[in-house]
């Protein structure tokens, strides 16, 4: 693997993390505002943790991999 990639894939898992970190504080208060128990807030924002930052993670690296013109000559 060439440097610019590994330094490609450590800032994408970078930005996946602190991309996370605010979504999930976000969705944490919106559960606990609209439910009014911070228990919820607190379990949703913990499972959307989880499955956003994969989610996030591979469409970052999907679109990072997309060449649209790659085919055509």
């Amino acid at each position: 693997m060439t440097r610019n990639k590994w330094a490609s894939k450590k800032r994408h898992i970078t930005k996946t993390i602190t991309w996370r970190i605010v979504g999930t504080l976000d969705t944490m208060a919106l559960g606990w505002i609209i439910t009014g128990d911070p228990m919820v807030g607190l379990k949703v924002g913990a499972l959307e943790l989880i499955t956003k930052m994969v989610l996030y993670y591979f469409h970052e690296r999907a679109w990072y991999s997309y060449r649209p013109n790659r085919n055509r000559k």
